[in-house]
Formats: structure tokens, C-alpha cells, sequence
């Protein structure tokens, strides 16, 4: 059965396209159809991170105002066969997206994917609220920082009284993913440990995501982590969080300490 899981978070710039690409192409990968739905109209970054940008012809308003049909505003990834974009629009407002308009675009992808995958846009706007409208299950992202800690435990509370879900008496879902995590600047007090963020959230996590130069040179070129250096400690994180989606039961670790560049000189000299 057809899951729909929105990538949400209050705040701004702690990853959620990134992570909804990371996602949706490593459960690509295990075999699973998966469509990634671009929700931030007048923004629309995820073709970017898809490295699609010059694929778009249609796009999710042209669908809902029926200009164009559903196949035809669908990009299929050039890389996962398994994989599909549905963008969002460049030129128009969030006000064109109605609550109708998405569900049914919502209810035809359930017929043809098995997970449907929404990029939110940042806050608790329109936009936002549409991505989580008719949610199964949720992915909230936030950077340990009590700023992004906060917005997300908002979202949480949204998720619960703002969804189809909700309403019919039910939840949704919720799965969290923390990024740009840096153990040693946690251990040094300059961001959240794990525990604080867990203890204000109370949400099960779904995976923890290091700070790596890896997440910024994958986007760069217009490929999802996953796929750009599956080696690297993000990707195996994105991956190990996928698996958990799909029902995998992996124990969640903390990204070791990075070294720095006199410790790995010494280190060396050591050996």
C-alpha cells in the first residue's frame, strides 16, 4: 500500500531537500517506486538537488489547474528507474495550491507509487500545511539547536491536530532525523547533545546525519548524497534511515568525532 511521508521542519536550511532526495533515492534503490513531491512553490529546489533543473516542463499548479496532466509533469531520474519528481512552480504563489487540488493529485500518485514523498517549504504557511495535509507518516528534521528544536516541536504539534489524519481521530506517523550534527562541537556545549534533543521532542528516531562537506558537494552537482558517494558517513546514514522507514530494525548511532588535522598528524607519526 501506497505511503505518503512528508519531510517537514519549522524552520529554514536544516536539510529537508536534501534529506527528501537522500530518501527517496536510497528507497529507489531498494526497489521501492518512489515519487518526491516538490511542495515550496516560488522557490522549487529539489529539481536542483535532482539535478533536473532543465527537465521541467509542467509542473505540480500546471496538474492542479489542469493545464496539464499528471504523466506529463512527472520526471522520471535519469540514474534510478524507480525514481520520479513532481516539481513545483517557479512563477506562481502558494495560493494557487488548494486542499482539493492536492488531495487529488495525492489520491492518483497513491495508484501509481509505493511511497510519495512531500518537500515542505519552511514554516507553518500554506504550503506547509498542504505538504503534511494528507500525510501517513512524517520525517521532522532539525539541527541540534534550540531554534530548530523548537519550530520542530511546533510542527509536531501541527502534525497532530492539522492533518486528515488527525481529524478522522488518528496520527500521523512521526520519525526524527537530526543533521549537521557535530559530536565534538556537542561535546564542547556549542549545540544540542542527542539526549536534549530527544527529551524536548519525544519522537523515535529515525537517524542521525553528521556535518559533512559530503551533503554540500553531492547538491552542488545535482545528485542526491546517496548516490554521489554512497561510502560516505551521510549517505550510510540516509540509507540506514530508509531502511528504517521500510520496517528495518538498525540501531541508530552517533556519528564518531572527526579528527583534526593535528590529530591525524599525530595519529601518523604514532604509527
Amino acid at each position: 500500500m501506497a505511503k505518503v511521508l512528508v519531510v517537514t521542519s519549522g524552520k529554514g536550511g536544516v536539510g529537508k531537500t536534501t534529506s527528501t532526495a537522500a530518501l527517496g533515492a536510497a528507497l529507489a534503490q531498494m526497489g521501492e517506486k518512489v515519487v518526491v513531491v516538490d511542495f515550496d512553490v516560488g522557490l522549487r529546489n529539489l529539481d536542483l538537488v535532482l539535478g533536473a533543473e532543465r527537465r521541467v516542463v509542467f509542473d505540480f499548479i500546471n496538474v492542479v489547474q489542469g493545464i496539464a496532466n499528471l504523466s506529463q509533469a512527472l520526471i522520471r531520474d535519469k540514474r534510478l528507474e524507480n525514481l520520479w519528481l513532481l516539481p513545483a512552480s517557479q512563477t506562481r504563489d502558494k495560493d494557487a495550491l488548494t486542499d482539493e487540488g492536492v488531495g487529488k493529485i495525492i489520491a492518483e500518485l497513491r495508484t501509481k507509487f509505493d511511497w510519495i514523498i512531500c518537500d515542505s517549504p519552511a514554516g507553518i504557511e500554506r504550503g506547509a500545511m498542504l505538504a503534511m495535509r494528507f500525510a501517513d507518516e512524517a520525517v521532522v528534521v532539525t539541527n541540534p539547536e534550540v531554534s530548530s528544536v523548537r519550530d520542530s516541536d511546533r510542527i509536531i504539534g501541527m502534525l497532530d491536530s492539522r492533518t486528515v489524519k488527525a481529524e478522522q481521530g488518528e496520527q500521523v506517523q512521526k520519525h526524527l532525523l537530526i543533521t549537521r550534527y557535530d559530536t565534538g562541537r556537542a561535546a564542547r556545549g556549542e549545540m544540542l547533545s542527542i539526549g536534549d534533543v530527544t527529551d524536548i521532542l519525544a519522537t523515535p528516531m529515525l537517524g542521525i546525519i553528521p556535518e559533512s562537506q559530503d551533503v554540500l558537494r553531492a547538491s552542488n552537482v545535482g545528485m542526491p548524497v546517496t548516490l554521489n558517494d554512497a561510502t560516505s558517513a551521510p549517505a550510510r546514514a540516509y540509507t540506514d534511515a530508509a531502511r528504517r522507514l521500510m520496517g528495518a530494525t538498525i540501531p541508530v548511532l552517533v556519528p564518531a568525532a572527526r579528527k583534526g588535522l593535528m590529530n591525524r598528524l599525530l595519529g601518523r607519526r604514532a604509527a
